[in-house]
């Protein structure tokens, strides 16, 4: 699967917050430090010499520097989500956060939840570790290489109009209460709502 640093590449099917949902967090970070807490996080559960190996990818829609920080006088963007690739045990992992308002936010979100993943490594059974880290699996799919409205069965960028037609439509045809599989709808269903994200609508 190819993953991208710019622009925000979420992983699909992965339940998305919608921007009114948002919450202001505390951990008074900042973009370079949150970064930074992130790969040292990766490294300690992956191993320092093996942190290279591991193909670490932080995603969002900030475009960088070379030297890995925020170009000067962007725009915020209204897309605060965090996407985070790395490869652990020869599976790609993805840990993604847009609960919070900013970037750097969701990017502290990531670093202390690969923090507590470690106690479990350190501190739990290996069943309670596979279980652990079992949903944050990456899973190429066919799904995962295309756009929003390309999953919602749309031929270009529709209308808000057009995506809730959609989205009714293929709704009916895969919901599990009508006998569609669980794994599709959710994949979607987040269609969807990124659909209504991105043309400023609600769900």
């Amino acid at each position: 699967m190819s993953t991208e640093a710019y622009p925000l590449h979420w992983p699909e099917g992965r339940p998305r917050t919608m921007k009114f949902s948002r919450e202001t967090a505390r951990f008074k970070t900042s973009f370079a430090r949150a970064r930074d807490e992130v790969i040292h996080q990766i490294e300690l559960l992956v191993g320092r010499w093996q942190a290279k190996q591991a193909g670490i990818v932080i995603s969002t829609n900030i475009s960088l520097r070379r030297d890995g920080l925020p170009l000067a006088n962007q725009r915020t963007p209204d897309d605060p989500g965090v996407a985070v690739y790395f490869t652990y045990k020869k599976r790609q992992m993805c840990f993604a956060c847009d609960r919070w308002k900013l970037i750097e936010d969701n990017m502290q979100a990531v670093a202390k939840t690969i923090e507590a993943l470690r106690g479990v490594a350190r501190w739990g059974t290996g069943d309670m570790m596979e279980a652990a880290f079992t949903g944050f699996t990456a899973l190429p799919t066919p799904e995962s290489q295309k756009t929003w409205w390309q999953v919602l069965g749309m031929n270009g960028r529709p209308s808000a109009d057009a995506l809730r037609q959609a989205w009714l439509r293929v709704r009916s045809v895969h919901h599990p209460d009508r006998g569609g599989d669980a794994n599709t709808f959710a994949t979607i269903k987040a269609a969807y709502e990124q659909g209504c994200m991105e043309l400023g609508v609600s769900p």
